[in-house]
């Protein structure tokens, strides 16, 4: 059973409209969100879903998230991880920010190299296309796996052994 929103502290908490005016989500977004654990709500004496104003900032956090890529559970988990009885501060929301770094910053070099190399790439076979004779000979790329293999970190040369640079000598 939900908690009822106590009546002294109505203007603490919106209604699942005003929610989604201030946040740009449809209600129907939000009661997804709901249904997935990510926001909760509490409600009314007349039974109507009402957020703490907190959520604003967990609605904002899931939709830059989103943009990010990452998936709900990803998400699930980090809003998990801040602390549920209270408003999370500042430092909370920097802890969960850290530990994002490294997966944003492979994101961010990946995103410029297929900026910087995109054209280039599928030209070249990164993809398992045929055409390439130089790069890609019989195919060859798709032993190192699924999708454009030279965009994702492997090169030609794990595939074309011609292609490999003499070791300097030492």
């Amino acid at each position: 059973m939900l908690p009822m929103v106590a009546a002294a502290h109505a203007d603490d908490f919106l209604s699942i409209g005003e929610v989604a005016d201030r946040t740009g989500v449809a209600v129907s977004g939000l009661r997804f969100y709901e249904a997935e654990g990510l926001i909760a709500s509490t409600r009314s004496p007349g039974g109507q879903r009402r957020f703490a104003r907190e959520v604003l900032r967990r609605i904002a956090f899931i939709r830059i998230a989103q943009q990010l890529g990452l998936s709900l559970e990803e998400i699930r988990a980090a809003l998990g991880s801040l602390p549920g009885e209270r408003t999370p501060t500042t430092a909370d929301w920097a802890r969960l920010s850290r530990h994002w770094r490294s997966r944003l910053d492979e994101r961010i070099q990946l995103l410029e190299l297929v900026r910087d190399d995109l054209a280039s790439c599928i030209g070249c076979g990164c993809l398992s296309l045929q055409s390439c004779r130089l790069y890609n000979p019989d195919d060859r790329a798709r032993v190192l796996g699924q999708g454009p293999r030279y965009l994702l970190g492997d090169s030609a040369q794990d595939v074309v052994p011609e292609l490999r640079r003499p070791r300097a000598k030492e």
